[in-house]
């Protein structure tokens, strides 16, 4: 199929797609003419690569675990059980650290708000009287 079909079924834009050539998350043949030709696995491997993008990861992170041949949690091989452990566990560490800093300005937030209100508040109640 070529790159505009592959964009199309998976939702992924054309660029997109040439960045992760790019990236070598995946390897299209090339016709005489240049142009890339993808099979159809290459649509479940788009897929999972914007998965994993969501989940955080980059491309550097990502083409260790796309090239080890399991792109589904329930499909992974043995050989990849190590770095794909490592590597998300850090990116859950990486996660709830996230959580935990977003929490503290969430907390923030709201005392400062409170704190505003009760500024406004007062200043409306001056003005009434």
């Amino acid at each position: 199929m070529k790159i505009s079909e592959l964009a199309t079924e998976t939702g992924v834009s054309i660029r997109s797609i040439r960045y992760y050539e790019q990236k070598n998350l995946i390897r299209p043949q090339r016709l005489d003419n240049g142009y890339r030709l993808f099979e159809k696995t290459d649509i479940n491997r788009v897929k999972a690569i914007q998965l994993f993008l969501d989940l955080g990861l980059n491309t550097e992170e990502i083409e260790p675990i796309i090239h080890c041949g399991s792109l589904q949690p329930v499909d992974g091989s043995v050989e990849c059980s190590a770095t794909a452990l490592t590597l998300y566990e850090e990116k859950l560490q990486q996660t709830q650290q996230q959580i935990k800093q977003l929490k503290q300005s969430e907390s923030h937030l709201i005392e400062l708000i409170s704190f505003w209100k009760k500024v406004h508040a007062k200043q409306k109640n001056e003005e009434e009287q």
